[in-house]
């Protein structure tokens, strides 16, 4: 591989030498015959009876107003010129300047003690090979789906174009756009009246429009200087003060992909009536809207504690939530919702590398949407960078292949195109859908963050204008943003999950992550508080991990046991937690696969308020009863030595 990357950088550096780029001043310099003529105008007056003198005259009118006209389009040029090659250098120097900060900080890296880490690389997820095998994946996946390029027409420019501004009136809002909600459903106008109050005609719930006022003001912390030692490492693993969280966490944001579930009612209402193209059409466009909540969050999420759990019972939106981190080494979470006539699960092992100007995050898991009569589909999500960590302004980017794969007739292929640096239209989504025999039967395009729409037939690779795609309808469209702003951007959406609304506490297990001291300290802007409880938490951790597994036991001497120190012992410990028994205590792990399935009897224990089993993760641990708390860890298979 290594050679053929050499042989490949060698082929493009031949292939620019034979096309030099040329300065500004060489593109843009005048051509030096060029004469303006005024031989038409001579004739005409010629025609008219025009005296020569008069003649003259107007030639030389005609050439001094056109200098003028010259001189003024030079000077525009000149500083046209100018900003760009401004902008060229000040591109140049940026790059420049994020090279050098990587290099010293690898350089600084490497004279602290590069084999400390190298054997501390051995025990973490991202390893070399790792890495290299993931990379090929990816550019086997876009060598897949070069050939799909050419469908990312403009879809702006198609957006604003007359042909589609003529259909405009046909997509009425629905009435139901709430104040509380602010999600306006925009359906078809053809679509039967029926269908156009599903997903609508649930009960009003108040719920909170923004976060409270901060108590303290906000420290400005470099994340670059951060994270800047751990270049190729997982970020996941990297511990970071809250100045970088958002007051949710990974439990609450696998809710966020729900804000749209409207689009599930709606497919599982066009199934029942038979219609399972526009079923897998709806479906479709709910994968796509779960990314459009991400747009502006820079934040990181809390990673969960082990055992850590979070609820949402939304009677408004016809469904209940329920997430559990079920795995800490690789840290993974498990969710199960059930709406009307649909369940929805997962789970999701986030693989994360930090490439010192960009972070790079790749979801391992599958997605999966059961309806009631039988009808299944799967997906997995695409990859996520967020790029500009040292120089520029933050922002994320998702791109990839998302296939939908259906148990009935119907599949899915949605292509999420990387944004490039000088692409004016970016986020596009374009897929089909297909049949069994590969018939494209459907085409969908948008963008992640605004809006999909979807044309009957098959319109790809036809460029824009064409006159299919002037039928398109519309499928879904983002929500409006909250009246009041936060630095985190979240959505009207997202500014509810953390909420405890009246009487609910009371119901809630000990180990929900609305009762996480740290995420409400941030929330409510207690930051030094907030950082204080994140270091007590994470110490917490770590003493369990301790309790739970301590140190393997070697016999030195008859009699006596010694035990052995490891390096790593964290993070071995919490593997041997795992290996020697600890289950999750409301999904179990499906036998000869990785995923895990809900077992049920959470909202049971909710409605009897029955948590025995469910021990406080959040609060303090006083040495007298530490032993009472392991017994109230789900310890399964463990003898008593080993604790």
């Amino acid at each position: 591989m290594r050679e053929d990357r050499e042989a490949w950088m060698e082929a493009l550096q031949a292939v620019k030498d034979m096309f030099p780029r040329m300065s500004n001043s060489e593109l843009m310099a005048p051509i030096d015959n060029f004469t303006v003529s005024t031989e038409k105008l001579r004739r005409r007056l010629l025609e008219e009876g025009v005296g020569e003198a008069a003649i003259q005259d107007s030639e030389q009118i005609m050439r001094s107003e056109f200098a003028v006209l010259q001189s003024q389009l030079v000077l525009l040029k000149q500083k046209q010129c100018l900003l760009i090659d401004t902008l060229r250098q000040l591109e140049t120097e940026k790059v420049d300047l994020e090279n050098t900060v990587v290099d010293e900080s690898q350089r600084q890296c490497n004279d602290q003690g590069v084999s400390s880490r190298l054997r501390q690389d051995k025990f973490s997820e991202g390893s070399p090979s790792e890495s290299e095998d993931d990379n090929e994946r990816v550019a086997a996946a876009e060598e897949e789906t070069d050939d799909e390029e050419n469908t990312f027409f403009d879809t702006r420019d198609f957006l604003s174009s007359s042909s589609f501004k003529s259909i405009g009136s046909d997509l009425r809002v629905s009435s139901f756009s709430s104040d509380d909600g602010g999600i306006a459903i925009e359906p078809e106008d053809d679509v039967d009246p029926s269908i156009r109050s599903v997903g609508t005609n649930y009960p009003h719930i108040k719920r909170r429009k923004k976060l409270p006022d901060p108590v303290e003001k906000e420290k400005a912390v470099s994340l670059w200087s951060m994270i800047k030692d751990n270049i190729g490492k997982d970020l996941t693993k990297i511990c970071l003060p809250v100045y970088f969280n958002e007051p949710l966490s990974s439990l609450q944001k696998c809710f966020e992909d729900l804000e749209y579930s409207y689009l599930v009612d709606r497919a599982y209402e066009w199934g029942k009536r038979g219609n399972s193209l526009m079923r897998i059409l709806n479906v479709a466009a709910f994968a796509v809207s779960g990314y459009s909540s991400t747009e502006g969050r820079i934040c990181k999420p809390f990673n969960p504690l082990l055992g850590e759990t979070y609820e949402a019972d939304y009677p408004d939106k016809g469904l209940r939530f329920f997430s559990e981190k079920v795995s800490h080494h690789p840290m993974i979470v498990a969710c199960h919702c059930e709406g009307t006539g649909w369940k929805f699960w997962g789970d999701s092992n986030l693989k994360s590398k930090f490439w010192g100007r960009s972070i790079q995050l790749d979801p391992v898991g599958i997605l999966t949407l059961e309806f009631d009569d039988g009808e299944v589909f799967q997906w997995s999500k695409v990859t996520t960078s967020i790029y500009n960590l040292i120089l520029g302004k933050l922002y994320c980017d998702h791109y990839g292949t998302m296939r939908i794969q259906g148990n009935y007739d119907y599949s899915c292929k949605l292509k999420f195109k990387e944004q490039s640096i000088i692409d004016r239209n970016p986020h596009q989504v374009h897929g089909v859908v297909q049949d069994r025999n590969g018939k494209t039967l459907a085409t969908l395009f948008g963008k992640w963050d605004e809006s999909m729409y979807y044309v009957i037939g098959d319109s790809s690779g036809k460029g824009k204008g064409c006159e299919s795609l002037s039928d398109a309808r519309l499928l879904w469209k983002r929500s409006k943003p909250p009246e009041f702003l936060t630095r985190y951007n979240l959505t009207r959406f997202a500014i509810t999950l953390n909420e405890l609304t009246p009487g609910l506490k009371e119901k809630l297990p000990p180990t929900d992550s609305r009762l996480r001291p740290d995420q409400r300290y941030l929330e409510n802007g207690e930051y030094e508080m907030a950082n204080a409880e994140k270091l007590r938490l994470e110490q917490r951790q770590r003493q369990v991990r301790a309790e739970w597994c301590p140190p393997p036991l070697t016999n030195q001497k008859k009699g006596s046991l010694q035990r052995r120190i490891h390096i790593h012992e964290p993070l071995t410990r919490a593997r041997r937690m795992q290996e020697q028994g600890w289950k999750p205590r409301w999904f179990v792990k499906d036998k000869g696969s990785d995923t895990y399935r809900y077992i049920g009897g959470y909202w049971e224990a909710r409605e009897r308020r029955k948590w025995d089993s469910c021990p406080d993760i959040f609060g303090h641990i006083p040495s007298d009863q530490q032993s009472d708390w392991l017994s109230l860890t789900p310890l399964r298979n463990l003898k008593q030595h080993e604790i």
